[in-house]
């Protein structure tokens, strides 16, 4: 553990980037609301780039609960109109394994808005869900069934393993 002598010796210890940065208030222009995100705008950057958009744990959590369960699946199906997580081509039915937050599960505590820049968060999960509706809709339409799980479903195994099962029915061998 690295001891420092006092606050100045840490604040001078720490990257370049941090020690740069401006106070967020003389970033914001006037007449705009003042952030109250603590990282710089090319941290955030940097941050957000690494949120994953697939292989993700509750999706790789399904996955596993699929193979335990005897069934055979796909990753990916160019031929869809949508990217599903699971495709399952025998039975034409799909899972959709989706983030309580980028795709806005209905009274999950997940799924908060952040309190800044509140408008552009607004049209970023209202075009999420107008997108998913799309596909959804595009894929029942060419007769694929789909079921969404939500990550916070995720929790319960028991419970998704019964939902899963119920939804893929009977192993054909």
């Amino acid at each position: 553990m690295i001891m420092f002598a006092s606050i100045g010796d840490y604040r001078n210890s720490r990257s370049n980037s941090s020690r740069d940065r401006k106070d967020v208030r003389s970033r914001t222009r006037p007449g705009t609301p003042k952030t109250m995100d603590f990282l710089s705008a090319s941290e955030r950057s940097r941050l957000m780039s690494r949120v994953k958009g697939k292989d993700t744990k509750p999706e790789l959590l399904v996955r596993r609960l699929v193979r335990q369960l005897g069934f055979r699946f796909r990753v990916y199906n160019p031929s869809l109109p949508a990217h599903p997580d699971l495709v399952f081509p025998s039975k034409r039915k799909v899972i959709f394994v989706h983030g309580c937050f980028w795709h806005r599960h209905p009274h999950c505590p997940k799924a908060t808005t952040p309190k800044s820049r509140v408008a552009f968060w607004r049209k970023k999960f209202q075009a999420n869900k107008s997108r998913d509706r799309r596909k959804l809709s595009a894929l029942r339409n060419l007769g694929w069934e789909a079921l969404v799980i939500w990550e916070c479903e995720t929790r319960s195994q028991d419970r998704l393993r019964s939902r899963i099962r119920k939804y893929l029915g009977e192993i054909q061998g």
